[in-house]
């Protein structure tokens, strides 16, 4: 049980680190244009199953293992663009590949014991 509160909390950090990065790089750090660019509603998705998320629904982190997958391919995108988007890229994929391993470890738990109760009561039909 504490694995799992320790996975829930690392995938929470990982997540809102991302929304952070997310909107530190396109508003100041390496915008798309000078001044900030439109392209910080990136993070709009990565908001919509925050509040669930940090209730502790598994079905929000599944959401959001989905959801990660887009900051995994804007990340390994834009991983050969010149110096400072190169660095933020590489940062975007290790959180993002951080938070689906400890989303992953997370719902582990919980994807077994619904297995467990499956089969159960399948067995429990057959008899």
């Amino acid at each position: 049980m504490a694995r799992q509160a320790s996975a829930w909390r690392w995938s929470i950090a990982a997540w809102l680190a991302l929304i952070a990065l997310g909107l530190s790089w396109e508003l100041m750090l390496a915008p798309l244009r000078p001044g900030g660019s439109w392209l910080a509603l990136k993070v709009v998705p990565l908001l919509l199953p925050l509040p669930a998320m940090l209730r502790g629904s598994a079905y929000a982190m599944q959401v959001a293992l989905f959801i990660v997958l887009l900051s995994v391919l804007e990340g390994s995108a834009r991983l050969f663009e010149p110096a400072p988007v190169a660095w933020l890229a590489a940062m975007q994929c290790a959180l993002a590949i951080g938070f689906f391993v400890a989303a992953m470890d997370y719902l582990r738990p919980m994807k077994i014991a619904v297995k467990l109760r499956t089969q159960s009561s399948w067995a429990a039909s057959k008899s």
